[in-house]
Order: C-alpha cells, then structure tokens, then sequence
C-alpha cells in the first residue's frame, strides 16, 4: 500500500481552481507593482507568488500522496504566505500615517506606536512568526508515522508552529487595533489633508507635484481595505492555532474542507482586493525608503 502524508482523499480540482485564482491575482500584482513603480510592494508580490505557487504544489501533490518533496513545499508555501500579506499591511499602514498625519501630531501617544518605528516594530514580529512557522510546519509534514520518534518529531513540530501562529496572532491583533482605531482618530485631519493635497475641481484626485501624478483622494478607501484584509487573516490564524493544537488525529486534519473555507477562501480576497485598491493609486510614496521630505511634512 502506498503511503500517502494526507488524511484525506484530497482533491484535485479544488486545489487547481485556487491554483487558477492565485495566479491570475498574482499576474494582476506583479503588473501593477510595475506599472505604479511601488518597489515597496514587492512584499506582496511574493506573497501572492506564494499562494499561487502553493495551490499548484498542492494540485501536483494530490496525484503524488506519496511524495514528500511536493507536499513539504505545498504546505510550507500556503502556510508562509499570509504572513507576508500581513507584513505588507504593515509596510502601507506606515505609508498612509506619513501621507495624512502632519508631521507634529505623529507622536507615540497619538498612534500607540512610535510613528517611525511602525512598519520595522511589526515587520520583525512578523519575521520571528515566520521562522517559527516555518521550522514547525517542515518538521510536521515532513515526518511520517513510521519515522523513529515520529511522535516527538509531531509534537516538537506543532509547538514550535503553535509558538509562530501565536506570534502572528499576537502582534497582527495588536496591530488590526492601532489600524481600525485610527479610522476615527484621523478624521480631525480631514480638512488639513484637504488643504495640504489641493486638488483638481472634481475634488477626487490631487497631483503629486515632484512626480506629476495624479492620485485619488479617498486614501479612507486603502484604510478600510487593510481593516478588511486584518479580520481575514485573524479568522485564518485562528483556523490555524486551531489545526495545529488539535494534531494529525483533529477532525481539521481528517478533512479537507475546513483548509479552503478557512485558509483559501480568506486568503484570496486579501490579494485581489489590493488589486482593486492598490496603494499606487492613493499613496505618493511607495519607493523602498519614504522620503525625508515626506517625513518632515
């Protein structure tokens, strides 16, 4: 009998039609990362190319049960992925505070967070949860019940993933709680954003005069986008905690359909609806490093 590392008859039309969905919002990322010079969303561009990766993995897996290369790296790829989706709503959040906050109200005791340290702070939780992530999630589907201390192996596996996904969950909850409470503390800059961007007479874009660009107003758009994409990928983590917790024998690792409906499904909103919305069309600076006039303003 051939040994399979799934629990599970998985399917393969499910896994080639997320594969397809990936892809096509990974081919409209990398597009628009080009097309809007927004070198700092390259972040999410490797996330995307990771989903996409991941379910095509996933479909080649499900011909091969048997072949541990294939479904380590199916497994590592969708696993790590949303973590970088989380790192890149950090790298914009940072962005939009430096693009409406004027520069003597962006204080620790506005924000919750020390304004310069925004994206680093979160950035390097994010890299700690994705190391833990990572070391766990290899560990745990590359050992086979017949392994020697197969059972150690499982157990120090998911403890050290349960430890990453806790991270994530974590700083990434902290986090969704500085980005939705900042919808109503930045509104008292409505009217100096209004001043300080001018505008054309339809009043929904304003020209970046260094590079004339004509970007759109409603940054609250890009805002509520990220509030949207932080709620999916807590209801993800939270899948996630629970999957590892519960071990090979948990009813999440016995079926197959609770990894689309909570891992899949949430995950893919989070790609297009940046793809809709993408930081290019609201934000001036979206370069590797934020301007020091940008800073100052």
């Amino acid at each position: 009998m051939v040994h399979s590392y799934y629990e599970y008859t998985p399917s393969q039309t499910a896994a080639t039609v997320f594969a397809a969905l990936f892809s096509a919002a990974f081919s409209a990322t990398f597009i628009q990362w080009i097309r809007f010079r927004a070198w700092v969303w390259l972040v999410m561009v490797v996330a995307a190319s990771m989903e996409s990766l991941g379910y095509i993995s996933r479909s080649i897996s499900t011909r091969h049960t048997d072949k541990r290369g294939v479904f380590i790296a199916q497994f590592s790829l969708i696993i790590l992925a949303p973590v970088l989706i989380a790192a890149a709503c950090y790298v914009v959040f940072g962005r939009i505070v430096f693009h409406v906050i004027p520069a003597h109200s962006r204080t620790t005791k506005f924000l919750w967070v020390p304004p310069r340290f925004i994206t680093p702070i979160f950035v390097i939780c994010d890299i700690v949860a994705l190391l833990l992530q990572l070391a766990g999630a290899v560990i745990v589907s590359g050992t086979q019940p017949t392994d020697p201390n197969a059972k150690t192996k499982l157990s120090r596996g998911k403890n050290i993933a349960i430890a990453g996904l806790a991270t994530q969950l974590f700083c990434f909850g902290l986090f969704s709680i500085v980005a939705i409470r900042f919808n109503f503390i930045s509104k008292q800059f409505d009217k100096e954003f209004e001043d300080r961007v001018g505008g054309l007479a339809d009043e929904k874009y304003f020209t970046v005069t260094s590079s004339n660009r004509k970007l759109k107003k409603n940054w609250k758009a890009l805002l509520r986008v990220i509030n949207i994409v932080c709620i999916l990928i807590l209801i993800r983590s939270v899948y996630r905690v629970c999957d590892f917790a519960l071990g090979k024998a948990g009813y999440l690792e016995q079926n197959e359909w609770p990894a689309y409906v909570f891992d899949a499904v949430p995950m893919l909103p989070c790609v297009v609806l940046f793809v809709y919305w993408h930081p290019g069309k609201y934000l001036p600076y979206l370069g590797f490093r934020l301007p020091k006039s940008a800073r100052k303003n």
